[in-house]
């Protein structure tokens, strides 16, 4: 079978006033969608759904300029895919070329499950997982200024709707009203409370710590018995990540812009990480089962980011489902309806887990009229607040 066309389609949904989310010095305005199509004489089409933060527009500019590489070679020509950089880490500029290969490769899955007629999961491996857990990602609707115990009703929220695992954050930026570990952690506290001793609750720091703070809320969460504490401080600060994962038992997770397995080697080889975290829409599935292989054979685990849409969470579950060392999957809860509804017509997700079925490829199609419904508004996806700064 040979591709003949591939293309990327592009989308947005404004959020309303309500749906909108705050956290650190950021309001997210709206949801980025931007899904690579590759389509072959045989009438068969593969999707995959590519991290949006490299600008849906450049995005769309690199698989158009990979196409004519693409186009009439086979669609089991494993050579076609093109190489990630690494250069994903860089959001604002140096990311769009790899989450347009990250694209292009779920779409080449996608497309190479649905010739053979099985699940991507079990393309990769027979005995592949026919379900995985999901875990609830969020905690990033709170507000230290305003009345930080909402986040107690989301948690809430989340275990009412089955899931038996959450991740939060740290709220709003901290200097704007005094915030200090030791707060945080008695909202931690508050939360745990509240929805018992059973459900795991993990912490994402997205590198907004210093080292010292890290390490008390680090050692806050391990007394605490959290489940991780993902990357608390500077994403390229490997000594002090090594230092923190030292320091605690609690395990230490990250690499979610890495984008390739060289990347990845000194975090795994120096014992940086516990967990890592490659997402599928960022390095491709290819990259991410060679990350988690290497993983596997250092010891670690691998649950990935997934942090958009729907369809990107099908391509992270399929390779979990796959993987030995992988766990659960992520499930951003603040896409709005983009996330399932808007883009695959439902949520694959039940009580926490997506059942993967014996459905060809990733087992989703996308709504006929999405572009129509949702024409891409250029733009960030945040805008940045600014506060005066209260004393404690």
């Amino acid at each position: 079978m040979k591709i003949t066309k591939a293309t990327t389609l592009v989308g947005t949904r404004l959020h309303e006033r309500e749906d909108q989310w705050i956290t650190d010095r950021y309001r997210s305005v709206k949801a980025d969608i931007a899904v690579v199509i590759i389509e072959t004489d045989g009438g068969l089409a593969g999707i995959g759904e590519a991290c949006a933060y490299g600008n849906p527009l450049q995005i769309a500019d690199w698989v158009e300029w990979y196409a004519p590489s693409l186009i009439g070679a086979d669609v089991d020509d494993l050579g076609i895919v093109p190489s990630p950089t690494g250069s994903a880490i860089v959001h604002a500029v140096g990311s769009a070329h790899d989450f347009a290969v990250a694209g292009i490769d779920c779409a080449l899955w996608d497309l190479r499950g649905k010739q053979s007629g099985v699940s991507v999961s079990r393309l990769i491996d027979a005995a592949a997982d026919s379900s995985v857990d999901v875990y609830a990602s969020g905690g990033v609707r709170y507000d230290w200024r305003a009345d930080p115990r909402t986040l107690i009703d989301e948690v809430v929220g989340h275990v009412a709707a089955g899931y038996s695992a959450v991740k939060i954050r740290l709220g709003t930026y901290w200097g704007w009203d005094a915030v200090t570990p030791e707060r945080f952690l008695r909202l931690f506290d508050d939360v745990r409370r509240e929805v018992g001793p059973d459900l795991g609750i993990a912490v994402d720091g997205n590198s907004r710590l210093t080292r010292a703070e890290a390490l008390t809320v680090a050692r806050g969460l391990d007394e605490r018995g959290a489940l991780w504490f993902e990357e608390p401080i500077a994403k390229d600060d490997l000594d002090g990540y090594v230092e923190l994962n030292r320091s605690v038992g609690l395990k230490i997770t990250g690499g979610e812009s890495f984008t390739t397995l060289e990347q990845f080697r000194p975090w795994i080889e120096r014992g940086a990480f516990d967990i890592v975290q490659p997402d599928a829409g960022v390095c491709g599935i290819t990259e991410l089962l060679k990350i988690g292989r290497f993983a596997d054979r250092a010891g670690l685990e691998l649950v990935p980011h997934s942090w958009h849409n729907g369809l990107m969470a099908m391509a992270n579950a399929h390779a979990v489902a796959a993987l030995p060392n992988a766990s659960m999957l992520e499930e951003c809860m603040v896409q709005g309806p983009l996330k399932w509804s808007s883009l695959v017509g439902g949520s694959r997700v039940d009580a926490g887990r997506i059942d993967l079925g014996e459905a060809a490829g990733f087992g989703v199609a996308l709504i006929n009229d999405l572009e129509t419904r949702f024409p891409y508004i250029e733009g960030h996806y945040a805008v940045e607040v600014f506060r005066r700064e209260h004393a404690a």
